[in-house]
């Protein structure tokens, strides 16, 4: 199983970026994918995700309203849109999916495969 994220970058206050994970070695369809990030000194929280049916997704209140996730099961593929970033959404961003068919996990230690995380620097 691989999942390659990417989209990451430096960009000022205010502005967008759009993450990318693309999957492989897995039946993508069947897993919820999560966004999590990791700033230096901090635990690795969840960010965003998205039900394996895609009729469910979540946000952590720090960034809802701001990001979007969204999956394209043809391409294997989740989304993150981030707009009016801040310098505190700064950090390492990993894309991850949890278990076939499962209903909805927010802890890391639930979700069985990692991308190797991009790196998301916003300054002020």
């Amino acid at each position: 199983v691989q999942l390659q994220a990417s989209g990451g970058g430096l960009v000022q206050a205010g502005g967008s970026l759009r993450l990318s994970c693309a999957a492989s070695g897995l039946a993508f369809s069947r897993y919820g994918m999560g966004w999590f990030r990791q700033a230096p000194g901090k635990e690795r929280e969840l960010v965003a995700r998205i039900r394996w049916s895609g009729d469910s997704t979540y946000y952590a209140d720090s960034v809802r309203g701001r990001f979007t996730i969204a999956r394209d099961n043809a391409k294997n593929t989740v989304y993150l849109q981030m707009n009016s970033l801040k310098p505190e959404d700064t950090a390492v961003y990993y894309c991850a999916a949890d278990r076939p068919y499962g209903g909805h996990y927010y802890k890391p230690d639930e979700y069985d495969y990692w991308g190797q995380g991009t790196l998301v620097t916003v300054s002020s």
